[in-house]
């Protein structure tokens, strides 16, 4: 880690800006800037990654025990979320940001994100007719889910394209990657 790394760490931690916000050079991805099409779907693919893990481990988890449309949504959501700021956080933490920092940063970084995705994924499990009640072994199912999860990350990616323009989600956390 360089000198401006450590010295940019240490007032993020302490309540400062964070690094990704501050860095001349990364200022790509600063406030009025375009951001690329690669760098949103890269940042799409991660927050899709923490999603899809959450939804297809609820969306399972729920079937085999036969919940209701609600119960199975509302624990594929949570765990969306849980494993989508995980997969945030630690690299953070790896690279020596404290848990309270990390911890900010996952949420600036991917919440918007998050959101946008379970609602589009949510949404098209339950508008296609049987995806819900269909088995684990179903065609259905399976079909139904990762069609989900290609249609949110098709909506999302624009999204992120702009939230990373305006040094936000994904920007945040890009001083990070190095």
């Amino acid at each position: 880690m360089t000198e401006q790394h450590r010295h940019d760490q240490m007032e993020h931690e302490h309540g400062e800006h964070p690094p990704a916000l501050d860095h001349a050079a990364h200022s790509h991805h600063g406030v009025g800037t375009k951001a690329s099409w690669r760098t949103a779907a890269s940042a799409t693919l991660h927050c899709l990654t923490g999603c899809a893990i959450g939804e297809v481990l609820g969306l399972v988890i729920s079937t085999a025990l036969g919940w209701t449309t609600g119960l199975s949504v509302a624990l594929a959501v949570v765990l969306a979320f849980f494993f989508g700021y995980l997969l945030t956080l630690l690299p953070l933490r790896k690279a020596g940001v404290g848990w309270a920092g990390a911890i900010k940063l996952a949420l600036a970084a991917d919440t918007v994100s998050i959101i946008i995705m379970e609602i589009v994924d949510n949404g098209v499990m339950i508008a296609i007719p049987g995806a819900m009640a269909a088995t684990l072994t179903s065609a259905l199912f399976w079909g139904t889910l990762t069609l989900s999860l290609f249609v949110a990350f098709l909506v999302t990616t624009p999204i992120n394209k702009w939230i990373i323009g305006k040094g936000k989600g994904h920007a945040v956390v890009h001083a990070y990657h190095h």
